[in-house]
């Protein structure tokens, strides 16, 4: 085991950050003139700007556009460093955390330290369904659906089947919430206009693209209003929306979906998206284990009023992994959280404020977009002293949607190629990022594969070492009779 670089000689306080979301890294910049060492640990090399991870998917933009490298974004800010590896433990007694890169464990000591690890996709105790519906919550599952979305349009070219060209032909994105309304209404874009005309064998504007949701709305955050002209948007593209429909089984030709009425139906399908649900990452769980921190049922920890976890007031949980009533799981909760936990650590150091003294943390809310195709989206913002909430959809709401993206993301270059790729493909019938390769779709199969023979080939070692331990001790017990 090694220990940190950056914190082998610990000459001044030192705080360590999990995760380079929205929470990590907005809380290390928040801390750039500050007398610390920031550590920041990450299992990725890039600071990934998620909401837009649709747009890689359908191949909009490129995968580089919202996810720049997070050292290069921290180049500048000399007291931080940043460690790659997966966090698998934290020792909250001994303040350190552990981590693993390949067969290198780190270690790396904390004052204070803010966790901000974010959140997979829940497939709600049904595992096996990623294999052949990915999430959308990596660069890696954006990449994945590229291949398949396109990789479907390929085969069916290929066969002469009307039964099996209708089977690739055929996408269905489960979940109705943004990411899966996004997701909806991009592939139905793509097969009417970027691949119109593309192909001999098939025509790409007969695709059927179905969005389904267990629950009985679209888009149910935003409410009745907004969910239901989101429905109409997506309906007129061609999108077959179906509500109250519960996913039962998946495998790789299709699944099944219950209805509320009791009946089933089996839907023929290659190609799926999951879009469903999330499950905050495993280190909850490890906090909870060493102390009296509870869970929410997606894993989420229940801190207090300062980000706490209860007996640890220099421990920090933001973002996605945070559960507090009123904040929603999006980018801005992880702002606003990365941030108020570093103001805290600042507060102490400069003003010798106890943690007692720190202010509940308070989220401003300052609303909820999501954009349905090009030009229409739906944009919820609260009115200011009132309870009521400014509603509209869209074209308007559609070029407040790519403006407020544009501001939040890293770097000018990065905000330049996205706004030229956006003017080109949403002006034109192009896509610049159609490009795929068979390592992008099968990549997670290989590595589950390799992953089974290794724990195999550790299982038959201590199988073995068992066994010779065994023939030893009888050996030694014959001679000793």
């Amino acid at each position: 085991m090694t220990s940190s670089p950056a914190t082998s000689l610990r000459r001044r306080r030192q705080v360590v950050i999990i995760g380079s979301g929205f929470g990590g890294l907005f809380a290390a910049q928040r801390l750039k003139k500050a007398d610390v060492d920031v550590t920041l640990i990450a299992k990725t090399t890039h600071h990934l700007f998620q909401p837009m991870l649709y747009q890689v998917a359908t191949g909009i933009i490129a995968e580089g556009e919202i996810a720049p490298a997070t050292r290069v974004i921290l180049r500048d800010q000399k007291n931080a460093s940043v460690l790659l590896g997966e966090v698998f433990d934290i020792d909250l007694k001994n303040q350190t955390v552990r981590s693993q890169l390949l067969e290198r464990v780190t270690e790396t000591p904390y004052d204070d330290l803010i966790v901000a690890a974010g959140a997979d996709q829940s497939y709600f105790g049904n595992d096996h369904f990623a294999e052949y519906a990915p999430g959308m919550k990596t660069i890696d599952h954006a990449l994945e659906l590229r291949g398949r979305i396109l990789g479907a349009f390929e085969q069916a070219e290929l066969s002469d089947d009307p039964e099996e060209q209708a089977k690739l032909l055929t996408f269905v994105v489960i979940g109705a919430g943004p990411t899966g309304v996004e997701m909806a209404g991009q592939i139905a874009e793509m097969s009417d206009i970027t691949l119109k005309g593309t192909f001999r064998n098939i025509d790409s504007t007969q695709s059927r693209v179905i969005l389904l949701d267990a629950a009985p709305a679209v888009l149910a955050p935003f409410g009745p209003k907004l969910g239901q002209k989101a429905k109409r948007r997506l309906e007129k593209l061609g999108v077959d929306v179906r509500l109250g429909a519960m996913v039962t089984d998946l495998d790789y030709d299709g699944l099944s979906v219950k209805y509320q009425d009791g009946t089933v139906e089996r839907i023929e399908s290659q190609c799926k998206v999951w879009s469903a649900g999330v499950q905050a990452s495993s280190l909850g769980k490890v906090l909870a284990d060493q102390s009296e921190t509870e869970l929410d049922r997606a894993g989420r920890v229940k801190v207090g009023p300062d980000l706490t976890i209860p007996g640890h007031s220099n421990v920090f949980v933001v973002g996605d992994m945070m559960a507090v009533d009123g904040v929603p799981g999006v980018a801005q909760g992880a702002i606003q959280g990365g941030r108020y936990a570093a103001d805290a650590i600042l507060a102490e150091m400069k003003k010798g404020q106890t943690p007692e003294q720190r202010k509940p943390f308070s989220y401003w809310d300052k609303g909820s977009m999501a954009t349905v195709s090009r030009f229409s989206a739906v944009m919820q913002v609260p009115i200011p002293f009132t309870k009521k909430k400014f509603e509209t959809e869209g074209y308007l709401a559609w070029l407040g949607w790519l403006a407020l993206h544009l501001v939040y993301m890293v770097g000018f270059r990065n905000r330049l190629n996205t706004f030229i790729n956006w003017f080109f493909a949403f002006s034109t019938r192009g896509r610049t990022q159609l490009a795929v390769t068979e390592q992008q779709v099968y990549a997670r199969s290989a590595l589950t594969e390799l992953s089974y023979l290794e724990r195999l080939r550790v299982a038959e070692a201590a199988r073995a070492e068992a066994q010779g331990d065994g023939e030893a001790d009888d050996k030694q017990a014959d001679n000793a009779g």
